[in-house]
């Protein structure tokens, strides 16, 4: 089986950074997209940034120039740089990766949510 587990989240300022990070385990064959997706009290589960296993990335509108997805295969972990925070990006913040357990068999997973509080 495979985990998620996030890092990271926190209280922080208006105008303030935070680094979310994403670690894979368990047992499985590759990696494919992962990103980071948020849900606020009331709203549904909105994409904030995926990154496909070859790099290339896609950001909300809402949060471009702001927000910067990475990934380190090695370490099989993704990281959010978030920069320029605002109140409404006052969410819980949930890692998720589309997981190829074998050759034929992917599955999509999701961590267990890490909350960011953008509050002065």
């Amino acid at each position: 089986q495979v985990q998620l587990v996030e890092s990271g989240g926190g209280l922080v300022q208006p105008g303030g950074s935070l680094r979310l990070s994403c670690a894979a385990s368990g047992i499985f064959f590759s990696i494919d997209t992962m990103g980071w997706y948020r849900q606020a009290p009331g709203k549904q589960r909105e994409l904030v940034a995926r990154i496909t296993s070859g790099g290339a990335t896609n950001y909300a509108d809402s949060v471009k120039g702001r927000f910067t997805i990475s990934r380190d295969n090695a370490k099989k972990t993704i990281y959010l740089q978030m920069n320029s925070l605002e109140p409404e990006d006052t969410a819980v913040y949930y890692c998720n990766a589309d997981v190829r357990l074998q050759i034929l068999d992917r599955q999509l997973y999701w961590g267990q949510g890490t909350q960011v509080t953008v509050s002065s």
